[in-house]
This record gives structure tokens, sequence and C-alpha cells, in this order.
């Protein structure tokens, strides 16, 4: 069992974590009583998986020889990429951490958290795929999956799951020194290199577009002739989408635009160019799906309402009230399970989990299996959270 440094100080710390910005810490520091007041704490764990199959893992670490790393300047550009895929009950073992400790060091230590929080505690956070898992054996539509800017794939564990567990193949993808830490093989964790680089005037373009590379590239190694992946036999080359979150919802758009195989994109509350490419994305349906502060005429990520016109086929814009911007990922279940609601989103952790993954999966489904979802025609009484917007 793993120990938090005293579960308030501790939420406190992870609050802080979940913000833009890590002025929070500071404020900490006063009020963090001893490690021994409350004793041994559990790890949390993720919700469960909602689908009817269960769901395999297995981690892919890719190496693009035909590009040099845009962020380190040197070596060839580099991915570790999370594979989940519906897979029989009872097959399998208990998968790898969440992360490892020193990652989880290194994030914390990045928003100056690392005295409030016991690094293997945050580390060992409990998730349901299991390693080694025998799949069900089909073709399954491919969902790649990119997370927000200065962290790892991990946090968007909880959708990858549920999408795997409804009959999906997920590709979660680590862009090299694009987190404040991924662990790499041979022992290497790669740091933020690029961060300083987005702050630059087109920054926030240029790591989308670095990322539409990545994709681009590991859609080439999961479909080619010999393919990276074991099990790449699962996956229907004909129907094939993705969504992120922050910067990986840009980089959803980006890659659509410069990737005809992607058919779909789904945007977590990250931000969009403006105007869009010319010839937009080809008619192909995209959606936004963000937090209470992304509503029409918000400052948050620029607003969507500039891009929003180009986008030229299906589309919708939908805002949850009650969330912040880590909305999407698993961070509101960890949270709670560490004790302390967020003031600023104070909808539960279980409930913002549960529709983002009502949502995103409805929008895969019609787009990607041909099966209408009317929770994706406009607001519902059972979702009073939820609205729609079209400006």
């Amino acid at each position: 069992m793993t120990i938090i440094r005293r579960r308030t100080a501790a939420a406190v710390a992870l609050l802080a974590l979940l913000l833009p910005v890590p002025v929070m810490a500071a404020s900490t520091a006063s009020a963090a009583p001893s490690a021994s007041a409350d004793g041994p704490v559990e790890a949390a764990e993720l919700p469960a998986p909602t689908g009817r199959f269960a769901v395999g893992q297995e981690d892919l670490h890719l190496v693009d020889r035909s590009r040099t790393d845009p962020w380190a300047g040197s070596g060839p550009r580099e991915l570790m990429v999370t594979m989940r895929y519906p897979a029989q009950h009872g097959t399998g073992r208990a998968p790898a951490p969440y992360l490892s400790t020193e990652e989880a060091r290194l994030i914390l230590a990045d928003k100056h958290l690392d005295q409030f929080i016991d690094p293997a505690a945050f580390a060992a956070t409990r998730s349901h795929a299991r390693a080694g898992a025998r799949p069900v054996q089909g073709r399954y539509p491919l969902v790649v999956l990119s997370p927000g800017f200065t962290v790892p794939r991990a946090t968007i564990s909880s959708l990858a799951e549920d999408l795997a567990s409804r009959g999906y193949v997920v590709a979660a993808v680590d862009h090299a020194y694009e987190s404040a830490a991924t662990a790499f093989p041979g022992g290497r964790i790669l740091t933020c290199l690029a961060c300083d680089r987005s702050r630059e005037p087109g920054g926030h373009a240029a790591v989308a577009r670095v990322r539409a590379e990545d994709v681009s590239f590991l859609l080439d190694r999961l479909t080619a002739r010999q393919p990276a992946w074991r099990h790449a036999g699962l996956i229907d080359q004909r129907r094939i989408a993705m969504g992120g979150h922050s910067m990986g919802g840009s980089a959803a758009l980006a890659a659509m635009t410069a990737d005809q195989r992607i058919r779909a994109g789904f945007d977590m509350d990250g931000g969009l160019p403006e105007p869009l490419a010319a010839g937009g994305i080809g008619g192909r349906p995209f959606m936004l799906f963000g937090s209470a502060a992304s509503v029409p005429g918000s400052p948050a990520n620029g607003d969507w309402s500039g891009a929003w016109p180009q986008l030229d086929g299906w589309k919708r814009w939908v805002t949850v009230d009650g969330t912040d911007h880590f909305g999407p990922t698993d961070f509101p279940a960890i949270r709670d399970q560490l004790g302390l609601p967020h003031p600023e989103a104070p909808l539960s952790g279980s409930r913002t989990i549960e529709l983002t993954r009502t949502y995103a999966a409805a929008f895969f489904d019609q787009h990607l299996k041909g099966q209408p979802r009317p929770v994706l025609d406009g607001p519902r009484a059972d979702a009073p959270e939820v609205r729609f917007h079209n400006p």
C-alpha cells in the first residue's frame, strides 16, 4: 500500500496539478501537515469500462528514422504507444503500472507538487486493462488518442479502456519530448524539450503539426504489410478516427487535414487554428467537446467560433457544465478519491467521466460503425449538464 503525505494536502496539491498554472503550489506549503497524521491511503482506481468486452493492453516503441526529432534536434523521432483492444474475459495478467514512480515524480515536480503527493501513490493508480490478454477476433475501428501538452498518455486511460471495451482498437500516443516525463526503453525518461518552443510565436501550431506527422507514421506502421503490432489484424483500415485532449485535440484536426485515412475527429477542449487550412477537412465529421469555459465567446482555448464555420461536414459543439479543462481526462476521478471537490469543477469525477465516455463513444459509433446515436442530436433531460451550441 502506498502512502500519500496526508489526504487533505495531497488533494489540494492534485487540485493545483489540474489547473492551467501551478500557482497553488506555494499556497499549499504552509497547510501541509505531517505525513503520519492520517496514515496510509490506497491508490485511486479508474472507473471500470462499460462495454461487453474485457480489455487487453500492449505497449509499442516506434522509431521513425525518416525524421530527425524536431525538439531534440538530433536522433530519430520516437513514440511510445499503448494499444488497447477487445479481449477475452479471464485472460492476461495485471497491467503495467499507471506510471513509473520516476515519471510520476517528474510530472509532479513540473507542477511544484512533489513535496505534497507521494509519486508512488500517483503512479499506482489502478486501471482495468490486462497485459497479454487474448483478443476477441474480429475487425474493429481504430481510434488514435493524443494527450494534452506536458501530460502523458496515461492520463486518457479511462476513455481508452472504455472504447476498447465497446469494440474499438485504441492507440494512445506519447509524443517524445512533449510531456514532463515519458519512459522509453533502456531506462530513458524523456522530458519536455518542446515546452519552451511552444511558447514562441506559432509554437502551438508547430506542436500540432509534429503530432500530425507522428500519427501518420503510426498509421503507416499499424497498417503496413509487416505491421509493428502483432494484433494489427484486428484493425479495420477503412475505419480510423482520432481524438485528443487539449493539444491532442488540436492535433486531431491537424492530422485530419494532413491524412485522409482519418475519417473523423473528436477534440476535447483543444484550441483550433484560425482560419483552418485551405480546403478544410473535406466534409469529414468533427466534434468539439469542451469544458464549461468553452462556450461560444469564451477566451478559453482562443474560442472555437472562428474555426466553426469552416468545419464543412457533420459537426457538434458540446460543453459540460461543472467541469474544467481536465474534465475529459482521468484526473476528475483521481482527485475525487483523494477527497477534495474541485471548487471550479463541482461535477463529480464519476459523472464527468461518464459523460465524456458517452459522447465520445456515441460520436465514434455513429461515424465509424454507422450506428445512429440520438444522444448527439441535442439536449436531453437525463443530461442537464450538457449544452449544445451553434454559433
